[in-house]
C-alpha cells in the first residue's frame, strides 16, 4: 500500500499534483480542505465551525479533521493507497495519523514536501483566488496569515517525518509537468 503526505505551503500546488499522483498510482485522494469546503458549501454545523477557524487563517481543530480521514479510510477497504494532501499539519496531528493508521494495520509510506518561494506562494494564491472566487485567497492579509501559520505551526511536521526516514523535499517551481516528474521520481525510489 502507498500512502503519501503531499505537503507544502498554502499555494505550493498540492490540490493539481495530488490530482495528478492519483491518477498515475491509483490513490484515493484525503484533502482535508476539499473535505471541509464541501462542509461550507453544505452549511453543515462542521462547515459553520470549521469557516470560524478558516477565515482567519486558522487551522481547523484537530478532532475534526482526525474524525473526518477516519470516515475516509473506512469508506475505502479496497484502496490501494490514500494521498493525504493538506493533512497532517501539525505533529500532534501526525502522531495521531500515525495511531490511526496502526490501528487498521496501515502505515505512512513517504512524505513529500513541495518548495516554493514565498513570493510565488502569494502570486498564485491571489491568481486563484481571482478565478475560484475564493475570500481566503483573495486578502493579503489572510495570505500573510496563512504562510504564518505554516511556517510556524506547519513546517515542523517535517521534523517527525525526517525523523522516521520518510520526508523527502522536492522542488515546486516550474511547470506542473516538470513538478509532477520530480514527484513520480521521488515516490518512485521508495515504492
Amino acid at each position: 500500500m502507498l500512502n503519501i503526505v503531499l505537503f507544502g505551503p498554502p499555494g505550493a500546488g498540492k490540490g493539481t499534483q495530488a490530482a495528478n499522483l492519483i491518477e498515475k498510482y491509483q490513490l484515493v485522494h484525503l484533502s482535508t480542505g476539499d473535505i471541509l469546503r464541501g462542509e461550507l458549501a453544505a452549511k453543515s454545523p462542521l462547515g459553520l465551525e470549521a469557516k470560524k477557524f478558516m477565515d482567519k487563517g486558522e487551522l481547523v481543530p484537530d478532532e475534526v479533521v482526525i474524525g473526518m480521514i477516519e470516515v475516509k479510510l473506512d469508506q475505502n477497504p479496497a484502496a490501494k493507497g490514500f494521498i493525504f494532501d493538506g493533512f497532517p499539519r501539525t505533529k500532534a496531528q501526525a502522531g495521531a495519523l500515525d495511531k490511526l493508521l496502526d490501528k487498521k494495520n496501515k502505515s505512512i509510506t513517504i512524505m513529500v514536501a513541495l518548495e516554493v518561494e514565498k513570493q510565488e506562494l502569494v502570486k498564485r494564491l491571489m491568481g486563484r483566488g481571482k478565478i475560484s472566487g475564493r475570500a481566503d485567497d483573495q486578502d493579503m492579509n489572510v495570505i500573510e496569515n496563512r504562510i504564518t501559520v505554516y511556517n510556524r505551526e506547519t513546517a515542523p511536521v517535517i521534523d517527525y517525518y525526517n525523523a522516521q526516514k520518510k520526508f523527502q523535499s522536492v522542488d515546486g517551481m516550474g511547470t506542473i509537468e516538470e513538478i509532477f516528474g520530480r514527484l513520480c521520481k521521488t515516490i518512485d525510489k521508495v515504492k
